[in-house]
């Protein structure tokens, strides 16, 4: 398909239209019934932005007068349209009636839109159908997510608009039962009714309804558990106006063997054929451990008429090509990618900084819009397409990302961060808001401190919000970017900040033989709390605070549990997160406290000694602190995020404050990240130009937020140096000897190992600290 440059419709200050514009402020939206929601969108999206309100007509009063025409011309590629740009009159044909709508949306990114201003370029031609029939994403109304629960009906149909406009065909919602509180503070209608609202704008767009229908009840092989379930099921089947598919996940939440499971959806399947006959079977085996997964595969061998297909998402065990093989071909698979979590999840962002993963967190703002490219190119073609995990608006950009590549994979990013930026933020705005989102993405690359772009990152930031209008101050998705852009310069300043103070107090503690133990803690201490008493950039911190404030009132975004009625800061409430330490203070403050209780001055100064020499393996040896992108240089990474994004195959830093929160700050931070490897794969370390004659010894710190796995340790041929185990809560040092055998080359390789063939997530093999002793 040819593509026209979108380079030639940027339009900047000072620099006109092509002058083969078409001014279309006096044009009337021709179009039939049959177009009504069509040409209903296209003209209040344009008296949004130009304050022009086009008419709607049967038929053009005039043939020389401007016109915008609808119409469908029957071709079988579904959801296909051309726009065309022809002397005064602006065709927009669809291959049916939703594209109709989405050649509605690609004009609406193509106008030329301001106030008192709409032109579009004379030469426009398109001729196009999305590469992927499913394009769609998740927008669950319930309490865990971190925005949708405070909108109304009106909301949910401006934003499923706005999707609508860059191609998105598909909608899935989330039942009244789920793993999820009965109420939050935020519904303004019951889960039940919403949900029919809902089924109900999207069937007025066209839009397809998915379900996310979670087996939450234990025991599906009791006959009892079955029937209730089918009339709970069969009450929301009866309530919604428009149902397409439903999906099933194996887990998460919802633990059923397949063999159950599979017998249940049967017959949940004959139930909403009766109410829905068209409508659709799917499921994923999520959580299924490894003995689930070949009962799931024998059983999917059989061919089940009722399943129309599975879906690949979170906690599987195995990639998708993997799935994509043993799975019969008849049945498709469709995506379910999470594009909404920055750590714990299927695609975390890679080595992110410890800085921003224990403030910002789990389910920040976070365009990352190369990444999910990347993720996307490396899977599509082993799908038909993608419904994505999204627990609320901090996805944002993400969703726009997938939902234009979904459409045509060939898309530079940059062209559909463009679009976004013209038809959301404004013409004037438009690239340099593309190139803020790409630069707020490569704010969490590599090491928080030595990474001056977050400061740049703010300050053109900083220079579109000193020439944006009124109207772009209060543009919800403005006030996002501007709040992850303070956030990041928030954490940058203040990282460098208590680093350099923890510096200093380590400097006093090293004095302690010359001023005593006492004096010297005392003085560590009071180093440690100028990071309280004379803190940084706290104008940034305040426009942080602004903007939250600005959000939840504008998207109802829900950025603190205290202000905002959030659930918790893991479900985006990282404005409650922003004055995490980002040193040592609170474990260090927390050792003085105890080292304080002894009465032996030589004990003392030997505990402080061990705070200032942590990291000291001694002679000849060797230190790791695997969670630091610095200072790793043992550990085997594997592919990485480039070709392993869900990293199968590769080690990942990991985060533990998840499961133990505030207990961390009892830990060095050192024990807040770790390297992990996922399901079965091995963790590895390799060391060379060892002392082939010399014995080692391992000292090595199991922390992390997965704690329930075993772990065992191995050197060289698979040479024990420890049977599986418990790692012991609280985090402590172990020490273990390694067999002389395995270093008599002067090489090791260290390999850790989990239970195998369990059914979860996949973590739990996470190391934090490394040691290697020479004895």
């Amino acid at each position: 398909m040819a593509r026209k440059s979108y380079a030639a419709l940027v339009w900047l200050a000072g620099v006109s239209l092509p002058c083969a514009a078409l001014d279309l402020r006096h044009a009337v939206i021709v179009a039939q019934p049959a177009q009504k929601k069509a040409a209903q969108v296209l003209t209040e999206e344009i008296a949004k932005r130009t304050q022009i309100r086009l008419p709607i007509a049967a038929s053009a009063h005039s043939a020389d007068a401007a016109f915008i025409a609808l119409g469908i011309e029957k071709k079988p590629e579904a959801d296909g349209y051309r726009v065309k740009v022809e002397g005064k009159r602006v065709v927009i044909t669809g291959n049916d009636s939703r594209g109709v709508l989405f050649g509605v949306g690609y004009l609406l990114r193509r106008l030329h839109m301001e106030r008192q201003i709409l032109e579009v370029d004379g030469d426009l031609q398109i001729s196009t159908a999305p590469r992927y029939p499913l394009r769609g994403h998740q927008l669950g109304y319930r309490p865990k997510v971190n925005t949708y629960d405070g909108w109304t009906p009106a909301q949910f149909e401006q934003y499923i608009r706005d999707l609508a406009v860059f191609g998105t065909n598909a909608i899935e919602l989330i039942p009244p039962r789920s793993d999820d509180d009965e109420d939050s503070p935020h519904f303004l209608l019951p889960k039940i009714e919403m949900m029919e609202e809902v089924s109900r704008i999207c069937d007025e767009y066209g839009i397809d309804v998915w379900i996310w229908y979670p087996a939450m009840d234990k025991d599906y092989s009791d006959p009892a558990t079955v029937d209730f379930a089918l009339k709970e099921w069969a009450e929301v089947f009866r309530r919604l106006p428009r149902i397409d598919a439903v999906f099933v996940p194996g887990g998460d939440p919802g633990h059923t063997r397949p063999k159950y499971l599979m017998a249940l959806l049967e017959k949940q399947t004959q139930s909403l054929h009766k109410l829905h006959p068209k409508a659709q079977m799917w499921m994923s085996p999520q959580s299924f451990s490894m003995e689930w997964m070949e009962e799931w595969y024998g059983l999917m061998n059989r061919r089940p008429a009722w399943l129309s297909g599975v879906v690949y998402g979170p906690q599987v065990r195995v990639t998708l090509p993997e799935m994509r093989a043993k799975v019969p071909a008849q049945y498709p698979i469709r995506w379910y990618p999470d594009i909404t979590h920055s750590r714990h999840s299927q695609y975390p962002v890679p080595d992110w900084d410890l800085a921003f993963a224990s403030t910002e967190g789990r389910e920040v703002i976070n365009p990352r819009p190369t990444q999910e490219a990347r993720i996307f190119h490396l899977r599509e073609k082993d799908v038909n397409g993608f419904l994505t995990y999204s627990e609320g608006v901090n996805d944002d950009v993400n969703k726009f990302v997938w939902s234009g590549l979904g459409w045509d994979p060939d898309t530079p990013v940059v062209e559909i961060l463009r679009d976004f930026g013209r038809y959301f933020i404004g013409w004037r705005l438009a690239d340099g808001f593309a190139q803020g989102l790409l630069a707020l993405e490569r704010n969490w690359v590599g090491p928080l401190a030595t990474n001056s772009g977050v400061d740049t990152t703010l300050q053109q930031f900083q220079a579109m919000e000193r020439a944006a209008s009124p109207e772009v101050l209060g543009n919800w998705r403005f006030q996002q970017a501007l709040y992850r852009a303070y956030y990041d310069y928030y954490d940058r300043a203040r990282l460098i900040y208590e680093t350099q103070l923890e510096r200093e107090a380590l400097d006093h503690l090293r004095e302690a033989e010359k001023t005593g133990s006492a004096f010297a803690m005392d003085e560590a201490e009071r180093t440690l709390n100028r990071a309280l008493a004379q803190p940084v950039a706290q104008w940034a911190r305040a426009r942080v605070f602004e903007m939250a404030e600005a959000l939840f009132q504008s998207i109802r975004m829900q950025l603190s549990v205290t202000r905002y009625k959030a659930e918790s800061p893991e479900r985006g409430a990282n404005l409650d997160m922003i004055d995490m330490p980002l040193n040592n203070r609170g474990w260090l403050k927390a050792r003085f406290a105890e080292i304080r209780k002894g009465t032996d001055e030589q004990e003392r100064l030997r505990a402080l000694d061990e705070i200032v020499n942590w990291a000291n393996p001694g002679p000849g040896g060797f230190y790791d602190d695997l969670g630091n992108l610095t200072r790793q240089p043992h550990l085997v990474r594997g592919t990485g995020f480039d070709q392993d994004p869900a990293y199968f195959h590769s080690s990942l830093v990991g985060f533990g404050m998840r499961g133990l929160g505030g207990a961390m700050l009892g830990y060095p931070r050192s024990w807040w990240d770790h390297a992990e490897a996922l399901y079965d794969a091995p963790l590895e370390m390799a060391y060379h130009d060892l002392d082939a004659k010399a014995q080692y010894k391992i000292r090595v710190v199991y922390a992390g937020d997965a704690t329930k796995p075993k772990i065992r340790l191995s050197a060289g041929a698979d040479m024990e140096v420890h049977p599986l185990m418990s790692r012991p809560v609280p985090f402590r040092p172990m020490e273990f000897n390694i067999p002389r055998q395995a270093t008599a080359t002067g090489e090791l390789h260290l390999k850790w190992y989990r239970e195998t063939g369990l059914g979860d997530g996949g973590r739990g093999l996470q190391v934090a600290e490394v040691w290697l002793i020479k004895k």
